[in-house]
This record gives structure tokens, sequence and C-alpha cells, in this order.
């Protein structure tokens, strides 16, 4: 609390004539959830302001089509890396930056205590989540375990659900197809690979359910629609823990990536919005999120921080994609790659999805 009243001190320095609410874009579920908890409470306690909070199924495309029409509702956007870097890049984000944002608790300077590339001019990360797969225990007591029996319909039979789109999908195939994770970019980089890839993917579309909002996938396997599905790792968490399902979480080739706060350009509470952002990517807020969801935080004086979820008995640690347990096959995702290739992979993949 203490942490809380000091930048309670500085924000309150700050003149908001209006007070005029924050509106926050993010993913829904508990991952939102978990940062209403972390963020938003606290912020409105700190300062008055109300944070509304906005569900989307990706509020990055929502940005953009927001800018383009010059009718911006959003104060503050939760958005993927590559997202956020297309959206800068295309002069559609307010720039927030390293130097307004504050030290660590401990006192490092944000340029050092945030993780390597976790901030850039328009963007700031909160998390690091990832992209893994999870099944249902009742069906497979002893497994699958490795990003190969995903794709295993043999060994594993039973539906799988995915998400319809061609990132993660793409880098997890191959992987599973045999390509190290070290390799798995400068093979999709190629013709041939995109090929090996969507190769791998053919081998179990007659299987797939295709799923499009993150609070899907958990909601498919607690239904037996499917045996395993991909997901975000927070939400496959909150089903296991908080909710008590039979899922077990498979790391190996799990695509980890960061989640950032972006300014819409036009946003109607600009600074009101680069305030909020400047107190949710705090040390104490970073890890107070961690409590509410096994998502990694993106400040290294968090980590400290994060002990029990908010049951008061589970240590997240386990939970986190960051553990070195969880890393021994991890693929880091790479934004210059999606910025590049999103588009033909796209196209690629919607006419893969219609062809019979």
């Amino acid at each position: 609390m203490k942490k809380l009243l000091v930048l309670s001190t500085a924000l309150t320095a700050v003149s908001f004539a209006a007070q005029a609410d924050v509106t926050v874009a993010s993913w829904g579920g508990a991952y939102t959830q978990s940062q209403i908890e972390a963020y938003h409470k606290p912020f409105t306690a700190a300062t008055g302001i109300a944070v509304i909070s906005v569900d989307s199924d990706n509020p990055g495309p929502q940005v953009k089509t927001q800018v383009e029409a010059g009718n911006v509702t959003i104060d503050v956007a939760d958005v993927e890396f590559s997202d956020a870097v297309r959206l800068c890049d295309e002069g559609m984000l307010e720039t927030i930056g390293m130097d307004a944002l504050p030290p660590g608790a401990d006192g490092t300077p944000a340029a050092e205590d945030f993780l390597p590339g976790a901030v850039t001019d328009c963007a700031v990360s909160t998390i690091v989540f990832s992209t893994i797969y999870a099944y249902d225990t009742t069906k497979f007591p002893e497994g699958p375990t490795t990003i190969a029996d995903l794709f295993d319909t043999t060994k594993f039979p039973g539906k799988r659900a995915l998400g319809k789109r061609p990132k993660a999908n793409l880098e997890m195939a191959l992987m599973a197809d045999g390509v190290p994770a070290a390799d798995v970019y400068a093979t999709l980089a190629t013709p041939e690979g995109v090929d090996r890839a969507f190769a791998k993917l053919d081998s179990i579309k007659a299987d797939i359910v295709w799923w499009e909002a993150g609070a899907q996938p958990p909601q498919l396997l607690a239904d037996g629609e499917v045996v395993m599905a991909t997901a975000y790792n927070g939400r496959m968490f909150s089903a296991e823990v908080a909710d008590g399902k039979p899922f077990k979480t498979v790391w190996d080739g799990q695509v980890y990536e960061y989640d950032l706060f972006v300014v819409p350009k036009g946003a109607p509470n600009k600074d009101q919005a680069i305030e909020f952002v400047k107190f949710a990517t705090s040390t104490q807020a970073l890890a107070d999120q961690a409590k509410w969801i096994a998502y990694g935080p993106a400040r290294k004086s968090s980590a400290a921080l994060v002990g029990l979820f908010n049951d008061g008995k589970t240590e997240m640690a386990p939970y986190m994609p960051t553990s070195p347990e969880n890393m021994t096959n991890a693929l880091a995702s790479s934004y210059e790659f999606w910025v590049d290739h999103d588009a033909e992979l796209n196209d690629r993949f919607n006419a893969w999805l219609a062809a019979n």
C-alpha cells in the first residue's frame, strides 16, 4: 500500500479538469478480470478516475478501424506486439516512451527494469503470455506431453481446438514436424517452409474445431467438444486452478510473447490514458496482476513480489511461461516476422480454410 500511496501522490499532481473516465479495450474473460483487480480498481482509488472496460476478440484491429474513421472511443488498448509495432509505424498511436515511465519499486530506472524489448516508443508491455495447448485428463490420464502429440490423432484421437488464424499455428506445426525452435522463423520465411507448415495442419484439418475468442478453448474442453485445445496459458490456468477443471497444460512447443498497452492517436482522454498506462505498468501493479492470472510481469522488479494465487495456496511460479522448466522447448514469437508476413500468411490461411 505504501508504494500505491506514493504513486497516488504523483498522480494527483496531474490536473484532470473533467475527471473523465478512461476506456480500456482488452481481451475479456479472466485476463480482463485480472486487469480490473490489479490496475483498474487501484487506479480509480488513487485518482478518482473511473475505468471502463471494453471486451474485444482482438483490440488491435479495433484501434486501426477507429483511428482511420476519425472516431476514436478507446483511450487505452491491450494489443499484441506485432500490432503495436505496425500501428505505431502507421502513425495510429500516441507516443509514450521509456522516459515517461516510473522507475521500479527498488529504484531501478525503467529502461533497466523492463524486460528486453518490452517498451517501444508507442507501447508498454504488461505481461509475458504464451500460446500453449492443454488437454482433458479424463480422456488421456497419461499424456500427451509434446507438441508433436497435438498432431497425433492416432495415439490421441479426438477433436482439437485451434485459434482461427495462422499465428502460432504455423510455428507449432513446424515444431511438431521436427523443426527446432531456433529454426522456425527461418524455415517459415521460405515457400517450402510455409508449405511444410500447412501440410502438417492438413494432417489434422478434419479434426479441428476453430476458436476466435480467448474464452472459447477452455469452454470447448469443458463441454467435451474437443479433447485438447491451443489457448492462452492464463485462460487454461484459470480453468484448471480457479474453476477446478480436469485440464493439464503442455508447455512443450509454447509460443510466448508480450502484450502491451497503447494509446490510440486521437484518444479522447489522452492525458488520463497515459497516466493509467504509467500506473498499470508500475512494479506493484504488474506483480498484483500475476496474483490473478498466470502471466509473467514485464518488469524485473515485479518478480520478487509474485507469490501465491489469490486463493492463498497455489504457487504461481510453475504456471508462468517464463519458469525455467517451462522454457525447455519454447519459441519467442517474432514480431518482426509477423509485421513483414502477416498479410500474405493470412491470405494463405484463409484460402486453406476455404479449401476442401
